[in-house]
């Protein structure tokens, strides 16, 4: 397939009603593997009320909590239509990130309303309790219960229009919209290959983003796209609305309004003394990448076996004084485990 496409239209998110669907449970959801779209799920919160007075008043209410410490703002050139991205080399960014009183920097934002040429502003991820304390408790937060919520991050987003390119996280999310508009885009994990993964690192925003350009696709450029695209879901959320996707989505987000806040809350399951699979994968890179292909075959059963098939299955025909490391992990065995894996890494 060659030429460009025009942008993706179709495939729409499923949905609920936080008003009638009664108590959310947003694992419950995950469970299911699909992004949910759930309409109202933050329609009370004080801060979506002030949003509805316009962006002014939104951020009159927003700094009011604002306790004074120093971000990141992230600036980039209005000719690139707020997408933050890389320069043609791929090595570097093509934005500027400084550190900013986050009260003048939003105020920026607010002078440019209205102005079709205005560079991009961005406060990505910036967490919500050490910036603005208070905020979550005067109203601005989710009943989030049970273990699995224990350690679960709130971050604030703000900007005007943006585009933050295909990425994936390693965490569940609920992107609460707060204020201004937003178009999720998102794909199952099983599209990487699809979406065309820029380098690991610089990135624009700690994960690896897509290169395809979603507002013009180039086709010829990156022909499996096509079908990327027909895998795609479309989330289109307005103020008090939320979606909420599994670990490893890929979603291409845009922010549709002159001024736009968006809270997210961050959860995993897995219990804190795991690692990161990130760091697996990178390991993966050194010990796996460069052997020859019926090694890698081979490793693969040997992981299928081991880390990827049933965890009873290693283990089933082992007395349990036997098992060791295949036994379930707890805090202690995978400090045990680690320190063991450092000592080989090391050697």
């Amino acid at each position: 397939m060659t030429g460009r496409a025009a942008p993706i239209t179709s495939a729409r998110v499923a949905e609920i009603d936080a008003a009638q669907a009664g108590p959310i449970d947003p694992q419950q959801l995950v469970r299911a593997g699909e992004p949910v779209i759930v309409r109202g799920y933050a329609r009370d919160w004080p801060l979506v009320a002030a949003g509805r007075d316009g962006p002014q008043a939104a951020a009159d209410y927003l700094l009011s909590f604002y306790g004074g410490r120093p971000g990141v703002g992230y600036t980039a050139r209005a000719d690139a239509g707020g997408r933050y991205f890389y320069d043609e080399s791929l090595t570097r960014l093509d934005f500027e990130g400084e550190r900013v009183q986050l009260d003048a920097y939003i105020g920026r934002m607010l002078a440019h309303l209205g102005d079709a040429g205005a560079p991009a502003f961005y406060v990505g991820s910036t967490d919500l309790d050490q910036y603005f304390p208070g905020l979550a408790a005067a109203g601005n937060d989710l009943a989030l219960g049970g273990p699995a919520f224990a350690q679960c991050l709130r971050s604030i987003w703000i900007g005007n229009r943006t585009i933050a390119s295909a990425h994936h996280d390693m965490s569940n999310n609920i992107a609460c919209v707060a204020v201004g508009e937003r178009r999720f885009t998102l794909f199952p994990p099983e599209q990487v290959a699809n979406l065309y993964p820029g380098p690991l690192e610089p990135t624009p925003g700690g994960q690896v983003v897509s290169l395809v350009d979603f507002r013009d696709p180039d086709l010829a450029r990156f022909p499996r796209f096509a079908d990327a695209r027909a895998a795609a879901r479309v989330a289109e959320l307005g103020p008090g609305d939320a979606v909420i996707y599994p670990a490893l989505w890929w979603h291409h987000v845009e922010a549709l309004a002159d001024f736009n806040v968006m809270i997210n809350f961050w959860w995993n399951e897995a219990p804190a003394f795991m690692d990161s699979p990130m760091n697996t994968l990178l390991h993966g890179l050194l010990s796996l990448r460069d052997r020859p292909e019926p090694e890698k075959r081979a490793w693969a059963a040997l992981f299928d076996y081991y880390v990827f098939g049933p965890a009873d299955r290693p283990v089933a025909h082992l007395p349990e004084a036997a098992r060791g490391i295949l036994a379930p992990l707890d805090t202690l065995s995978a400090r045990q485990l680690r320190a063991r894996l450092l000592q080989r890494i090391n050697r």
